[in-house]
């Protein structure tokens, strides 16, 4: 899929976590969403059209859910697949 890919990690209310994740895996562009140990509580893995777009489920969506406190947005440059890969290296 072309357009643009974004990794949200987000820290959540505590007692939260699980119903925040629920909500966020029905958000239009958010593909996955993993609870995860460290400084953040969830990572939203988001693939939208185009910037536009992501600013909208961002901003607009995902930072005015119950229970997020804050989060910080890595964009993908690039995406790399098992199936790109296959496709480079020739397997005969």
């Amino acid at each position: 899929m072309s357009g643009v890919s974004a990794v949200v990690l987000i820290k959540a209310e505590t007692g939260l976590v699980n119903e925040l994740a629920q909500q966020l895996a029905r958000l239009p562009g958010v593909t996955e969403v993993f609870s995860v140990a460290g400084r953040y509580d969830l990572v939203a893995l988001v693939r939208v059209r185009e910037n536009e777009d992501l600013a909208e489920v961002i901003s607009h969506q995902i930072r005015k859910l119950e229970g997020v406190i804050g989060t910080e947005t890595l964009i993908a440059f690039r995406v790399y697949t098992k199936e790109q890969l296959a496709a480079v290296v020739d397997v005969d």
